[in-house]
């Protein structure tokens, strides 16, 4: 009710639909049955199970999103990063994707105070805007350089209020990709990997030169990575985000969609970056995200460790 009426500000006369898969079907009957309660007209779809976070759904999913005034997507593989997604808030519909999302996460970080959430991470957003360096360091070992300059940052609040809006439940990140090309670099991801899950007793080393991953290392949860990139061309290696996690409710569990809006993480991702303006078209974006990390951007502190 709270993601329905607060976040997303249905109106009587706008209609609800719900995208869901098997996994994540406990949630999404949820939010079709609270939508029904507050006397709205819902709508409930349930997919195939994706392959990898960033696929299409099928076409005529992806026709009832574009036609509805609201769309919620509780799935397993993240449907954020995808054309299906882009198309509906083009056609005005306001889009609340939920990624792996389960009903432990759902209670504890949607009941967060989202304005207060809203206010901090507009503040790094503001930022990052203005940066033209990120440097990201972790005591794993990671020594990331990423330019920043002429990309405009993204502010995922948690409140999908506006024709055309688009972001996570939950939610609370400030993020923007890249300049393409530029990233250079070792990442060390210590948290969790999206499609690959908690990092506890391994990390995942990437090493980055030109923006592109050309290493894995670190035992099978590396191996699993680079599977999951390499099935979709060079391209896929392709750094995508920068992230810094803004809910103090959110906890690394393993699930990506949580984990990066941690406050005190920050995340990188490689894959599909147009949904934040690129030009790296692919069916894959995948996030890893750092526990304790520290973040300058042109010397400014935004998170340290």
């Amino acid at each position: 009710r709270n993601a329905i009426t607060t976040c997303l500000a249905v109106k009587p006369e706008e209609t609800v639909l719900v995208v869901t898969d098997a996994p994540c079907r406990t949630v999404g009957t949820a939010l079709f049955q609270a939508a029904l309660d507050l006397g709205l007209v819902s709508m409930l779809l349930e997919i195939p199970t994706r392959g990898v976070s960033g696929s299409e759904p099928p076409a005529p999913v992806s026709g009832a999103m574009a036609e509805a005034a609201v769309t919620l997507c509780p799935t397993s593989r993240s449907l954020t990063h995808t054309e299906a997604r882009r198309r509906a808030c083009r056609a005005g519909g306001r889009v609340a994707t939920l990624p792996g999302i389960t009903e432990d996460c759902m209670i504890r970080c949607l009941a967060a105070d989202y304005d207060r959430i809203a206010a901090v991470t507009h503040r790094i957003t503001a930022l990052l805007t203005a940066g033209k360096l990120a440097h990201l360091t972790c005591p794993n070992g990671t020594d990331l350089r990423l330019p920043l300059e002429g990309v405009t940052a993204i502010a995922s609040t948690g409140l999908i209020r506006e024709p055309g809006q688009g972001g996570n439940l939950p939610s609370g990140e400030a993020f923007l990709r890249p300049v393409e090309g530029a990233t250079e670099g070792l990442l060390v991801v210590d948290g969790s990997m999206a499609d690959v899950g908690l990092l506890e007793d391994q990390v995942i080393r990437v090493e980055i030169a030109g923006g592109l991953a050309t290493r894995f290392s670190g035992g099978p949860a590396a191996d699993r990575l680079a599977a999951l990139l390499e099935a979709h061309g060079p391209r896929a290696r392709n750094v995508a985000e920068l992230g810094v996690g803004t809910n103090d409710r959110a906890r690394i569990t393993g699930m990506v969609l949580e984990d990066e809006k941690v406050a005190g993480t920050v995340h990188v991702a490689f894959g599909n970056n147009v949904g934040m303006g690129g030009t790296v078209d692919v069916p894959i974006h995948l996030d890893g995200v750092l526990r304790r990390p520290t973040l300058t951007v042109d010397g400014v502190v935004i998170v340290q460790d």
